[in-house]
């Protein structure tokens, strides 16, 4: 804000220290963003205080710079040669989990709650100030001890009587790009450190194993359970060689030199492009071990292309339907007389001593000179008959299509297959698919990645246009909610209410139980209106409160009406979730049907790769583009709100672990629902896994938060997306909308529509969707292409 107070000053060289994301602190001025780009618009040079936030300057100025909280070493090394403790601290018990900070909106206060909940052995030490929350939100337990703020001084004196260092950062906008000083300081007095998985702790120091990640209360438990338990002297010898090399002075050393390149005139060195050293094609080992190389000891950006939809090349394996580990191009058997191959590997894995037998009449009867000669013929003949030698193609495409789930899917296979263009698919992910991604995991179970997909239409051309990549395994779904100690039906029914009340009711007498405990409602505003207005506030509290309150860090009556309005009610005996005309699931998964749909001459796939990345090396004249708007336009206006999940996978040594596919946990446990994946699948195994979804605020984009506010910024950004020619925005991320996965798919197919038409106007997905009702002719789709 202080940049219009220094507007009269002629200075010899601006220089913006950016230390955080302020714009995003509660209470935050509106105009501080403005602000900001003023002084982007000035600068001489930007300084970042963590990779998170040079990541989000990067692109906003032409010279940007990441220098990360250092450490004064020598004053926090005193924590290691402490002997009393602070009379405050002394008579606390052990062991101590300390944190020491200002006590905010950025600390997870239910986090310390349920650590001392579950463990009343611990004590939890906390010295700050208490600034911005009320004092009485603090948790207040016979184990949690708050000692106010301390002295700079001081602070070594306390760190050295902790058992274990914590930082319980909560994961909301304030600490989206905090690079916590914090870190290096806990180190340095050789205390175990312990944090939520704030993106600058866990890269470096989560990935280096000097700092133990966990967001949940079981997961600190365990944190907390092996840092006390490890070998002190060995995690010191890490962090002091990583001390070594750090200190404020080497920080301000490389500042002053920035600044005094800029005040001598010196050209200040641009912020990188995407632009790289080296293209490696192929990621087997040859190209692996080359992008290694250049990448770690020359310093060199690489980007490794590679046209299968894996690395390892004829080297890779990956566990099968059965759970059994295969290799997917034959035995490979890794021998070598080489110490410097063998030293370079074991960098990268650990060995399983193995020494190869094989019969040697097997190995004959695959080889002979006639197979060896018969092969070589063949490509002679082809020459002298005239036969064309392919060419290989230009790396020319007519489109880019970024993102590889439904939209992007669809899209990419439309183009290729009906308009002949020419299409690179581009995926940030290791896979196709999206969030529909779904794997055999280590126990041979098929699981959903990212969450249970459930498909359901009411739409003819969207089923049967799928049903060219797959067959269909019919598949109604059904919840059930845990409820007063019940497990009871979802949507709420005639049983649910039956056995929730002990009542005998028939449907004319649950529809009049319904009429007697709605509340009226003048104008359905909120979620809240909605099941209210429908099933009273008896069932809203038992339902649906708590559960939206996970869901969405917010009350149904600060969310709009849509979050509730596709919950429904009946007053029969239906079960089931859906009653779409076409409810089933792929028989053989998701991923092999996209596989399928990507399966095309004219389909190149590259994964693991931002399309950013591309730009310039590809020549395109078409982008379908299916990720964030607001990254899209550099978050040119801000982000945009989502609600993200955090996947919990549980494998059980029994065929079934739950009575229904999906568990609703409105009013109990941090997660909302539990899935298990082998009612979805329909698969047959001795073992059975499951999963736990736990809402966060940051992580992967699932949920748009539906309030006016987000609704408005959005029409901001898709105002520039109607300005930007030939890029097509589809899809949930693109157009700020939570879809099902059907109207995705109609999304695209009208998307496409409109390029073949050249027709302007877009579709409502919804409806796209939604028509064409018809009656299921078959529940196993067409093959073949």
């Amino acid at each position: 804000m202080a940049v219009t107070y220094a507007e009269h000053l002629k200075p010899i060289a601006t220089v913006y220290d950016c230390m955080d994301e302020l714009s995003l602190f509660s209470g935050a001025p509106p105009e501080l963003r403005v602000r900001e780009q003023q002084l982007l618009d000035a600068a001489d040079l930007v300084f970042t205080g963590g990779a998170s936030l040079y990541e989000a300057k990067r692109e906003r100025h032409r010279s940007v710079h990441c220098f990360p909280s250092s450490v004064d070493a020598d004053h926090f090394l005193q924590a290691r040669a402490v002997v009393e403790d602070p009379a405050d601290q002394a008579a606390i018990p052990r062991p101590r989990i300390g944190f020491v900070g200002v006590i905010d909106e950025r600390v997870d206060l239910a986090l310390i709650g349920d650590l001392a909940d579950a463990r009343p052995d611990w004590q939890i030490v906390l010295a700050g100030p208490v600034t911005k929350i009320a004092p009485e939100s603090l948790p207040q337990r016979s184990n949690i001890h708050y000692l106010g703020p301390k002295r700079y001084e001081d602070l070594p004196s306390y760190l050295g009587g902790w058992d274990v260092a914590w930082m319980p950062f909560a994961h909301n906008n304030a600490t989206r790009f905090i690079s916590p000083t914090k870190t290096l300081e806990y180190l340095a007095a050789a205390r175990p450190v312990v944090s939520t998985s704030i993106r600058d702790v866990v890269r470096p120091y989560g990935e280096n194993g000097l700092v133990g990640i966990a967001d949940d209360v079981e997961g600190t438990i365990d944190a907390v359970e092996s840092a006390l338990a490890q070998d002190p002297s060995e995690h010191r010898q890490r962090v002091d060689a990583l001390l070594a090399e750090t200190s404020w002075d080497r920080t301000w050393s490389s500042m002053q030199a920035q600044i005094d390149r800029v005040i001598v005139g010196e050209p200040v060195p641009r912020p990188r492009s995407e632009r790289f050293d080296y293209v490696v094609v192929g990621a087997g080992f040859a190209g692996s071990t080359l992008a290694e190389r250049l990448a770690s000891q020359s310093g060199k950006r690489v980007l490794v292309v590679e046209r299968r939809s894996h690395v390892g090349g004829n080297a890779y394996d990956h566990y099968d339907a059965a759970g059994v580990l295969v290799h997917r191009y034959g035995p490979h058997i890794f021998h070598t007389n080489s110490r410097e191959v063998f030293e370079y590997l074991s960098d990268f894995t650990e060995w399983r001593r193995y020494e190869h037998r094989v019969r040697v009449d097997a190995l004959l009867a695959e080889t002979s000179w006639d197979r060896t000669w018969s092969s070589m013929q063949a490509q002679i003949d082809r020459v002298i008959v005239g036969e064309p030698v392919p060419r290989p193609r230009s790396e020319r495409f007519d489109y880019v299509v970024v993102g590889a789930g439904f939209a992007g899917s669809t899209l990419a296979e439309r183009l290729a297959s009906q308009s002949g263009k020419r299409v690179l698919v581009v995926e940030r992910r290791s896979h196709v698919g999206g969030n529909a991604y779904d794997h055999y995991d280590a126990a041979g179970v098929l699981v959903h990645r990212y969450g249970p997909h459930i498909f359901h239409t009411n739409s003819r051309e969207v089923f049967e246009y799928l049903s060219d990549f797959t067959e269909w395994r019919r598949y109604e779904h059904r919840v059930r909610a845990s409820v007063d100690g019940r497990l009871v039906p979802l949507p709420i029914n005639l049983d649910t209410i039956n056995e929730l009340y002990g009542t005998s009711l028939d449907a004319n007498g649950l529809e009049e139980f319904f009429a007697s405990v709605a509340e009226p409602v003048d104008r359905v505003r909120t979620s809240e209106d909605v099941v209210v207005s429908k099933v009273g506030r008896e069932l809203y509290e038992k339902f649906f409160r708590n559960y939206t309150r996970k869901q969405w860090d917010l009350d149904p009556s600060e969310l709009d009406a849509s979050v509730t309005a596709r919950v429904p009610t009946r007053l029969n005996r239906d079960d089931r979730y859906f009653t779409d005309t076409y409810q089933a699931m792929p028989l053989q998964g998701y991923t092999r049907m996209f596989e399928r749909m990507l399966d095309h001459p004219n389909i190149k796939v590259l994964l693991q790769t931002d399309y950013r990345e591309i730009d310039g090396i590809f020549p395109y004249d078409g982008m379908i583009y299916t990720g964030p708007v607001d990254e899209f336009f550099d978050l040119r206006y801000g982000k945009l709100p989502y609600r993200s999940l955090e996947f919990r996978f549980e494998t059980h040594d029994r065929e079934w672990f739950q009575p229904a596919p999906v568990v609703n946990f409105p009013n109990e446990h941090s997660y909302t629902r539990c899935t298990e994946f082998k009612y979805l699948t329909g698969q047959e195994h001795a073992k059975t896994t499951v999963v736990y979804e736990l809402p966060r605020a940051e992580g992967d984009p699932y949920y748009p938060v539906p309030r006016p506010e987000n609704g408005e910024l959005y029409k901001r950004y898709k105002a520039l997306a109607d300005a930007t020619p030939d890029v097509h925005f589809v899809g949930r991320l693109a157009t700020y909308k939570y879809y099902n996965m059907d109207q995705v798919v109609a999304q695209a197919l009208a998307v496409f529509t409109r390029i073949q038409t050249g027709v302007r106007a877009e579709p409502t997905p919804a409806e796209s969707a939604s028509r064409n009702g018809g009656r299921v002719r078959a529940v196993r789709g067409r093959q073949g292409r």
